[in-house]
């Protein structure tokens, strides 16, 4: 079902707007605040269990988590799906989206880096043949007609930033594989790591398909607004790890303070209180 609404958010042709949540308390809050749907980000739910990005994460865990999240919302949550987890093999993507939908999950995105993946805006990364995503995509697509033809399968192409494409070359390559993967039958398609509005621009100007945008900070990607991304005409823009980063910097300070004064009292005022937290989560105490 929540494949399905999402499928008609997207329809309405507006831009939807998605945080990274790495635990169910979080999406909560997200939902809380207003947004359209919640994002699992492989970097944020790897961090977030003190583990790189690096591939390291197995099926098991996402789905773990994955369904934890689901079941604690009542919005569409998409995760991030690697290279396809366990190396992106045939019987292993088949049973990742099958999985990913059993955990109530709206869809997934899969990747056309070569295993172990890296983050799309570090250095060293680097994608597989064409042949190699085309061959994940079928095979997402058709494991998705056999469970639940609404999941949402979106392709993403690490193309802008592969060590082994020329610079020249990666954001016309970028915008290949793009038509090429919707061709294939992805759903969507998530181009990773572009550098400008303009390169977003022109992506939207060659595809006719629904867009995926990444606002991850540190990056490669200019920081632009869900506003400037509806105006393009992308439909779904993610922010996968700032909720995670912004909480990490202030847990550190909150540290260094109590380690400082000796009690928590500066704190109190940027705090959840009691009675908020149990309110978000039900909770009537008697």
């Amino acid at each position: 079902m929540s494949g399905k609404i999402l499928k008609q958010l997207i329809g309405k042709k507006r831009i939807l707007r998605m945080p990274g949540a790495s635990n169910p308390f979080v999406a909560m809050l997200i939902e809380q605040a207003g947004f359209d749907g919640v994002y699992i980000s492989g970097a944020g739910l790897a961090n977030s269990l003190g583990l790189p990005d690096d591939g390291s994460l197995k099926l098991e865990d996402f789905v773990y988590f994955a369904s934890f999240i689901t079941r604690a919302v009542n919005i569409p949550v998409i995760c991030d799906a690697d290279t396809g987890l366990d190396m992106g093999e045939k019987d292993s993507i088949q049973q990742t989206v099958k999985a990913f939908i059993q955990s109530g999950l709206a869809g997934l995105h899969i990747e056309d880096q070569v295993f172990p993946k890296r983050c799309g805006h570090l250095e060293g990364k680097e994608v597989v043949e064409r042949e190699v995503m085309l061959e994940r995509i079928r095979q997402s697509v058709q494991a998705r007609d056999q469970s639940d033809r609404n999941f949402q399968v979106i392709a993403r192409t690490d193309a802008r930033g592969a060590g082994n494409l020329s610079e020249s070359r990666q954001l016309e390559e970028c915008v290949e594989r793009g038509i090429a993967y919707a061709r294939a039958g992805a759903d969507m398609i998530f181009p990773e790591s572009l550098r400008s509005l303009d390169e977003f621009r022109l992506f939207r100007s060659r595809l006719d398909v629904p867009l995926v945008a990444n606002m991850t900070e540190f990056g490669r990607t200019p920081l632009l607004t869900a506003e400037q991304f509806e105006q393009l005409g992308y439909n779904i823009v993610i922010y996968p790890v700032s909720l995670f980063r912004y909480a990490a910097g202030h847990t550190k300070a909150a540290l260094e303070i109590i380690k400082r004064d000796g009690n928590q009292q500066q704190l109190i005022k940027g705090m959840m209180t009691r009675d908020q937290i149990n309110e978000l989560l039900g909770y009537k105490p008697e």
